[in-house]
């Protein structure tokens, strides 16, 4: 049996996308040079509201991507379904840019891999930066964000699920637990 744990509510899960885009900003003051890529599927949607963000922010029209990076997984000839494929597009320059990958959840690492090996095919960014609304620790790989919006220990078992109103009806972000009473 599983219990289940609201980490971020709708509200809460607002909050934490402003405070990421002032963390943008601070770093990036006029952001002329950054452009979001979001990774399919949900950090399509979080990438999105950054931008909006960002834009009425700054008065400005910062450039947006979504990324598919199923075909570079190195799991995907293993996996025992063949992986559902969304679209690329990216539809501006990335040479010279500072990208800013977003994501919904950082677990292995191996999601950001595939992500920073896709993103070379469109050409070299002068630099790539990783958003992440979770962090939930485990790591495969060497990997960490630059902006975090919360900072989640988990278990290895266990499971974060970041859940958004244009895909699954409402916000929310849910860690189910193992019942440890078994």
């Amino acid at each position: 049996m599983k219990t289940q744990i609201e980490i971020l509510d709708h509200n809460q899960m607002g909050l934490t996308l402003e405070r990421l885009a002032s963390e943008i900003i601070e770093r990036h003051t006029q952001a002329q040079d950054i452009a979001l890529v979001g990774i399919q599927r949900r950090g399509v949607y979080l990438a999105a509201r950054l931008k909006s963000l960002l834009d009425q922010r700054l008065h400005g029209d910062i450039p947006l991507g979504k990324l598919d990076i199923n075909l570079y997984r190195d799991d995907w000839t293993t996996l025992r379904s063949q992986p559902e494929l969304n679209s690329t597009e990216i539809h501006f320059p990335i040479e010279d840019k500072e990208v800013l990958l977003i994501d919904d959840v950082l677990f292995t690492g191996r999601t950001i891999r595939a992500a920073l090996e896709a993103i070379l095919d469109f050409g070299r960014p002068r630099r790539v930066e990783l958003l992440e609304l979770i962090d939930r620790g485990h790591r495969e790989l060497p990997i960490h964000a630059d902006y975090i919006g919360k900072k989640v220990n988990t278990a290895l078992e266990e499971q974060v699920d970041v859940l958004v109103a244009e895909q699954d009806g409402h916000d929310s972000v849910v860690l189910h637990m193992k019942d440890r009473t078994r």
